[in-house]
């Protein structure tokens, strides 16, 4: 690897400090950066974070370099006359009197290699202090009699300090990531209902609220998808969610899944009882067309001679075969499905429930593995996922089973996942090339473990009664209404909620304030167009979910008010900023991901400086050209990981010495 250039220079005969031995100092280097300042005022900002006036071999350019930042101090030009007349008549003469200043000037070959030659100055300064620090262990060696400890805590000392940190120059270095600082769920936003009860449940469970709060929404779009849609304007939304909380073991999300899916399960309970009656008259009418199917089958075998009498035994068998085709026995009705819920399940669900069902379970990473094709021989199985979500057509034709039509699917998931499962979803390139990871919206929460409250509140009886009532009050009636439109012939659309005036505008600049962060380079979702582009898209449909939530009775009949629409772009705000921390995670930016396996190899390798050849021959299986290496070493730039030594002045003609990168001195110690 490349490595400074020290050098021991001989004495410079009309130095009075040099004492007749050879140090390492460069008097040309020292000079070149002294009327580089003074030419520029750019280079002496370059070049003043490098230097203290410590480092200059001189003292004549220690006085030098003092009278010019105690001119930059006070905002005056450093010119050699502000200079001299800073440093005065007196110790003017000391340092060579005005000549010499204006002789520095005219040594400079170019300013702008002032910072080349103050990293020189600066090298060449440690050096000598490596000089100095062995004279001094020598010295500490010759003088040791019997105190061996003490020696050996001497040396330690000279060592620490010869060791020591020096982080002059360096701006304090910014974590690799693409996402700030997480938020924790706004559970204000809820419908009142729903949010004391969500809060509640975290504090009696001593779980994160983002886990609640991100339930609550989703038990919204169970009760609300495949029911009622929404008008954005310019395109319609249905109103289910994809909603995934990532969070370790051990953080009871099995009791905040039965706390708030209880609702539900009693919602569905009803829902059966109700369809008893109902599905025992198809199953009578189902036996009976049956029986007409295969009497009137036998009669048109047995009928021969008359061709008429045949003619009209055969129509007979047809109508009654017809009439058994259309005589269906329907699904004992399923709202929603757990941690046994695979693809093939879920895609029957959705036929038998008329497009409507829900994935609700506190570990769903086995629904992803199957959809990612880990159970399939690799084969990735998505479109049930892809469709439900855009309430599009499915149709799943499987040998020897009948096929299974499902006019607009509308599909709800809220489920967790471990870490290590979400990671796992960029390495499934179909997850994101498909565009299944921009359909999900991700809470990435802090887990409470090691700080959980061993005698937490308990949940307020009238909080828990008012959740159960409301929701499953709720549940019961957007599924009338899906109900009731579906029974029509043909089937009529379902009810459309729209917007007031003032929130329909506000959708639009939200669509406006959207579209330059896709931009490359700039743009804060640019590295994650597929999810960004439903941003705008899933903020329209939890606003209706707050919307119903909050008008439980006549919802769908009246518009979506501004209130419920900034309520609702909070939360997409919210879900935006863990969304990037989980698409970091999954290395969704490839900049980032091979900034951090930089970063890790100069630690690994405790690397001070370095070229883009030496890291490519250092990380051979990540970088195939030393090109490949640009984008990294441009992130880790702008992050203040690493910083780009000067290159040296040209000399002639050939080929430029390729960039040197040196490491900020946290980089062996701290990898974000």
């Amino acid at each position: 690897m490349s490595k400074p250039t020290l050098r021991a220079v001989p004495t410079d005969p009309e130095d009075p400090g040099a004492g007749g031995l050879g140090v390492p100092h460069s008097i040309e280097a020292e000079q070149f950066v002294l009327g580089a300042v003074m030419l520029s005022p750019a280079t002496l900002a370059e070049v003043r974070p490098l230097l203290d006036g410590s480092e200059f071999y001189r003292p004549a350019h220690q006085t030098i370099w003092q009278a010019i930042c105690a001119l930059a101090d006070r905002g005056a030009p450093a010119d050699p006359l502000a200079v001299g007349a800073e440093i005065g008549p007196r110790h003017l003469a000391k340092v060579g009197g005005a000549p010499y200043l204006h002789t520095l000037i005219s040594r400079v070959p170019a300013a702008a290699n002032g910072t080349y030659y103050a990293h020189m100055v600066r090298d060449l300064a440690y050096a000598r202090t490596v000089v100095a620090t062995g004279t001094r262990l020598a010295q500490l060696a010759r003088e040791a009699t019997e105190g061996a400890a003490d020696l050996r805590a001497a040396v330690a000392a000279e060592l620490a300090a010869l060791t020591a940190t020096d982080a002059r120059g360096w701006p304090d270095p910014t974590p690799l990531s693409s996402a700030p600082q997480l938020p924790r769920f706004p559970i204000w936003c809820l419908p009142d209902w729903a949010g004391e009860y969500a809060a509640s449940v975290a504090e009696v469970t001593q779980t994160p609220p983002d886990l609640a709060g991100c339930l609550a929404l989703a038990v919204l779009a169970l009760a609300a998808g495949g029911n009622v849609q929404v008008n954005a304007g310019t395109w319609v939304e249905p109103t289910n969610l994809y909603v995934l909380v990532v969070l370790p073991p051990g953080n009871r999300k099995s009791e905040v899944y039965k706390a708030m899916t209880a609702p539900i399960r009693a919602a569905e309970h009803l829902l059966i009882e109700e369809a008893r009656p109902r599905i025992a008259e198809a199953v009578i009418a189902r036996r009976i067309a049956e029986a007409d199917a295969e009497r009137t089958e036998k009669a048109a075998t047995e009928t021969t001679g008359d061709v008429v009498r045949q003619a009209e035994a055969l129509a007979e068998a047809a109508a009654a075969r017809l009439k058994l085709d259309t005589t269906p026995v329907p699904a004992e009705p399923k709202l929603f499905g757990g941690n046994d819920s695979t693809v093939e399940k879920v895609a029957s669900r959705l036929a038998e429930q008329g497009g409507r069902f829900a994935v609700l379970a506190p570990e769903g990473g086995k629904l992803f593995a199957i959809a990612g094709g880990q159970y399939s021989g690799g084969r990735a199985d998505m479109s049930v996922f892809l469709s439900g979500h855009a309430g599009e057509e499915i149709r799943v034709d499987r040998m020897g089973r009948p096929s299974e039509v499902i006019d607009a699917a509308t599909l709800t998931i809220g489920i967790c996942l471990q870490p290590g499962v979400l990671t796992r979803l960029g390495e499934t390139p179909e997850f994101r090339e498909q565009g299944l990871l921009g359909r999900l919206l991700i809470s990435v929460p802090e887990s409470l473990l090691g700080y959980r409250d061993n005698r937490p509140q308990p949940i307020p009886p009238h909080v828990a009664a008012d959740y159960e009532r409301t929701l499953t009050a709720l549940v019961l009636s957007l599924r009338h209404v899906g109900d009731k439109a579906r029974e029509t012939d043909p089937p009529a659309p379902i009810p459309t909620l729209t917007f007031t005036p003032e929130a329909q505008d506000a959708v639009m600049e939200l669509l406006a304030a959207t579209e330059p962060r896709f931009r490359p380079g700039s743009g804060d979702l640019a590295h994650m167009t597929d999810w960004g582009g439903k941003l705008v898209g899933a903020t329209v449909r939890i606003a209706a979910l707050l919307h119903l939530g909050k008008h439980l009775r006549n919802g769908w009949d009246r518009p979506i008010d501004l209130a419920t629409w900034n309520d609702a772009v909070q939360l997409g705000e919210y879900f935006t900023t863990h969304a990037q921390a989980a698409y970091d995670a999954i290395g969704a930016d490839p900049a980032v991901a091979d900034a951090r396996a930089v970063l890790d190899w100069i630690r690994r390798t405790a690397t001070q400086r370095f070229t883009a050849r030496d890291l490519m021959r250092g990380l051979k299986h990540r970088f195939a050209k030393v090109t490949d290496t640009d984008p990294a070493l441009r992130v880790l730039e702008s992050h203040g990981w690493i910083r780009r030594i000067p290159a040296p002045p040209a000399t002639g003609r050939g080929r430029p010495a390729a960039p040197t990168y040196e490491a900020h001195p946290d980089a062996t110690q701290d990898i974000p």
